[in-house]
């Protein structure tokens, strides 16, 4: 009877190891998917979003007391990041999306001088590939 129990007992460890294992491989199988899974998705929002509205946003940040009149000039900040603004877009799709995030984020800001935001690129020596207006019709971008 002991040698029976000892056999069952031993039967049973084997099977809890052996679905332990089995566990162990499947947990292992969806991490490394999960990371396939996440790596692929990264990967496309890289090509999808060469041009987020962050990066645009960012851009131009240091650029609003000059656009809303608190200063006579556009800082060194802000002319940098006109000149990295203008390095985003590559495409015309690209373009077009940099200049609707543009219009987006003025239409956060009140009070913006519509003469300051035109004449923004040339006071920074870095013409963009795309006009900056509060009404420009970004879709005529070619």
């Amino acid at each position: 009877m002991h040698a029976m129990h000892e056999h069952n007992t031993q039967h049973i460890r084997r099977e809890e190891k052996t679905t332990t294992t089995k566990m162990k491989g499947v947990s292992g199988v969806a991490v490394v998917a999960l990371v396939v899974v996440a790596g692929c998705l990264l990967a496309a929002a890289a090509v999808d979003g060469a041009v987020t509205c962050g990066d645009v946003d960012a851009s131009l940040m240091p650029c609003v007391a000059y656009l809303t009149g608190k200063e006579a000039a556009p800082s060194a900040a802000c002319c940098a990041g006109v000149k990295h603004l203008r390095t985003l877009p590559v495409g015309t799709a690209e373009r077009r999306f940099a200049c609707d995030c543009v219009k987006k984020a003025a239409a956060r800001y009140k009070g913006l001088n519509g003469d300051a935001i035109r004449d923004l690129p040339a006071k920074c020596g870095s013409p963009l590939p795309f006009p900056l207006s509060l009404d420009f019709d970004c879709s005529t971008i070619p």
